[in-house]
């Protein structure tokens, strides 16, 4: 039997799998759930012989706009005490990690479909697919760079090259589809109302080819970035991610949102204000105001 999906919806239609991030009152955030059960749709579909392509959707208003802070910020999820224990959290992460990668391993085609957000962890489950194709209004970055945060996937570099991806990752900017897919991070852009049908189209077309011609052209083209060396730029940037989020200051951010919610934390962060090195006290409430 298979196993039950909380977080996401699995459908077919045809010779396309619908793979459907499925929370849709958090925007879709990533919880504890979430990246297993990426996992396991994957599989699910790789194992069914009638699936040739794999579409990647966000239900609701957004792709997905990252990990829910709700658990991971406010409430302390898997942050750890001042002991830090960097193997367990790598593990984690690492577990994570290869869930979202999946996507990306996967011998059949995976094409993401991006509308609203698809930002901090939710960009790095939209960049593991082969092809994302956005609404030209949706916005996608890593604003965790800012702090508390390392895109562990690191496909940032290897979609935008290294001065483009430095651009987005010391500032923790956010672009929209038009300018990702100027800048080649995202095959297209098109307008919102015509990106279901677009997809569509896209994931028919590859549809027609065989599945063993589909699997040979993929495992050849990501073998260059196997080459270039993924596996261990993701190593390292999984280890960063845990540094950063018991760093001084990544353990003051989460202080900021477990005092005074995340969303007061997340509007600190993007706005450019002070992120004290070594930490330092928790804004007030009068702070929170100036």
């Amino acid at each position: 039997m298979s196993e039950q999906l909380q977080s996401i919806r699995y459908e077919t239609r045809g010779r396309i799998a619908y793979l459907t991030l499925n929370r849709p009152d958090k925007l879709n955030a990533i919880n504890g759930a979430m990246p297993r059960e990426i996992s396991i749709a994957v599989d699910r579909a790789n194992d069914d012989p009638a699936v040739h392509v794999i579409v990647v959707a966000g239900a609701g208003r957004a792709f997905c706009a990252g990990y829910d802070l709700t658990e991971y910020a406010e409430q302390g999820v898997a942050t750890q005490d001042v002991v830090w224990d960097p193997i367990a959290d790598f593990r984690m992460m690492k577990r994570n990690t290869d869930d979202f990668f999946s996507l990306f391993r996967s011998l059949k085609p995976t094409i993401a479909k991006v509308h609203g957000y698809a930002v901090a962890g939710g960009s790095d489950i939209a960049l593991s697919c082969d092809l994302v194709v956005m609404a030209d209004d949706a916005r996608i970055g890593y604003m965790p760079s800012r702090v508390w945060g390392c895109p562990t996937t690191a496909m940032w570099v290897y979609r935008l090259g290294a001065e483009r991806a430095k651009r987005m990752l010391f500032t923790g900017d956010t672009i929209d589809g038009t300018q990702a897919a100027e800048w080649g991070l995202v095959v297209e852009a098109v307008p919102a109302v015509d990106l279901d049908a677009h997809v569509d189209a896209l994931a028919e077309r590859v549809a027609g080819v065989p599945t063993n011609q589909l699997a040979m052209q993929k495992l050849m083209i990501n073998q260059a970035y196997d080459n270039m060396g993924l596996a261990g730029t993701q190593l390292l940037a999984t280890l960063f991610d845990g540094i950063t989020r018991h760093s001084p200051e990544g353990r003051w951010f989460q202080g900021f949102a477990a005092e005074h919610g995340f969303a007061a934390a997340v509007k600190w962060r993007d706005s450019g204000r002070w992120i004290p090195e070594g930490g330092g006290p928790i804004p007030t409430a009068e702070d929170l105001e100036t």
